[in-house]
């Protein structure tokens, strides 16, 4: 196969045709990785709350894994369940940056939850997470994301201030507006097309 060098302009229109190609199947998959891993965290935050606030027991904790074992099979039967079509290079970037992001959080919980060592957990993968979408916005360049990671990462902090039991609330709050408002944005914006 012959490789074509590409003067500045085409090269230029390759890298905005794989943005577009990349944004069009977020919008045709309808947002579902964010709603899916959005309301995994939310409905087992609420969970781990009651039961932790219940009874006062932190081995209740290690139900925040539940987010992985539902959420990585739930993704992967979607994807398969998507059709195939050329996989570009800001699809790959994207996989990969959530990847890094995902081990980094497994990581972190893991110490925090089997070590007890007192990270600020929450704060942490609000952190991470909301980084990722705005990284996933910039990259994609859809404003709503990047504006709904950026108040993730803002809303991050009240995870320091609120302690106790009730900041899980807040965790799960934060993540209806950094996964689950953007997911539905590009399931609206899917829809319409």
């Amino acid at each position: 196969m012959e490789e074509k060098n590409l003067n500045e302009k085409e090269s230029l229109e390759l890298i905005s045709r794989m943005i577009r190609n990349t944004q069009q199947k977020l919008e045709k998959g309808n947002g579902a990785p964010f709603l899916i891993w959005g309301y995994t965290t939310i409905c087992v935050s609420l969970i781990v709350w009651y039961l932790f606030s219940a009874t006062g027991d932190p081995r209740w904790n290690y139900l925040w894994f539940l987010i992985l074992i539902i959420g990585a099979p739930v993704t992967f039967l979607w994807n398969r369940k998507q059709v195939k079509g050329v996989k570009t290079y800001i699809d790959k970037v994207i996989g990969y940056i959530w990847l890094a992001f995902g081990i980094s959080g497994v990581i972190v919980s893991s110490v925090a939850i089997f070590f007890y060592w007192p990270l600020p957990i929450l704060f942490i993968i609000v952190l991470l997470m909301g980084t990722g979408v705005v990284i996933t916005g910039l990259v994609i360049r859809f404003k709503p994301i990047v504006f709904a990671g950026l108040g993730g990462i803002l809303l991050s902090t009240l995870c320091l201030f609120v302690k106790g039991v009730d900041s899980i609330l807040i965790f799960a709050a934060i993540f209806l507006v950094t996964m689950v408002i953007p997911g539905h944005i590009l399931y609206y914006k899917g829809r319409k097309q």
